[in-house]
């Protein structure tokens, strides 16, 4: 996910889908400095990693941002956030000569 989300193209099409909606390729180009063969390949990679899908609608497939992995993500990186919290505290009651917390 994070690998996928490096790149800054990929970044704004998964913000232009999550403020507009499903959107197709062509849709897609139209808003980004980019030919619809790279949002093509952009959407692949996103694909790829599971934070968007298509749906077939006719011609068109228009995309939509998956929020599972998005969702799974933010609670790793709260969780994560969390313990370096309670280890900084740790640390700071330590430097200030109280011992670590109860």
């Amino acid at each position: 996910m994070f690998t996928a989300l490096a790149d800054p193209m990929r970044r704004e099409i998964a913000r232009l889908l999550s403020e507009g909606g499903p959107l197709t390729q062509t849709e897609l180009a139209r808003r980004l400095p980019v030919s619809r063969q790279a949002v093509a390949k952009h959407l692949a990679a996103l694909a790829s990693a599971g934070l968007v899908e298509p749906a077939r609608s006719g011609r068109e497939a228009p995309y939509r941002l998956t929020p599972e992995p998005f969702e799974a993500a933010a609670l790793w990186m709260a969780a994560l956030g969390a313990r370096w919290d309670r280890r900084l505290e740790s640390l700071r009651s330590l430097l200030e000569g109280r011992g670590p917390p109860g």
